[in-house]
């Protein structure tokens, strides 16, 4: 008989290239997914610097907000 106190059942991490905003600030290393982004065109919200688009392989989330463009 095999005991296994506080295992947790890990869940496989779900990633896939995923479209993200970065910016352009040589200084500033922020970046945003594209589901979660403000507007059209971004802006970074850390310096107010323009970003701009790419992708990035992350683990997959989802935005249910109705606020989200």
């Amino acid at each position: 008989m095999v005991l296994a106190f506080g295992r947790k059942n890990e869940e496989e991490i779900k990633l896939e290239e995923t479209k993200i905003w970065v910016c352009s600030s040589e200084t500033c290393n922020c970046w945003v997914r594209d589901n979660f982004k403000s507007s059209d065109l971004p802006l970074c919200p850390i310096c107010k610097s323009e970003m701009r688009q790419t992708t990035k392989e992350l683990q997959v989330i989802h935005n249910h907000s109705k606020n989200f463009m």
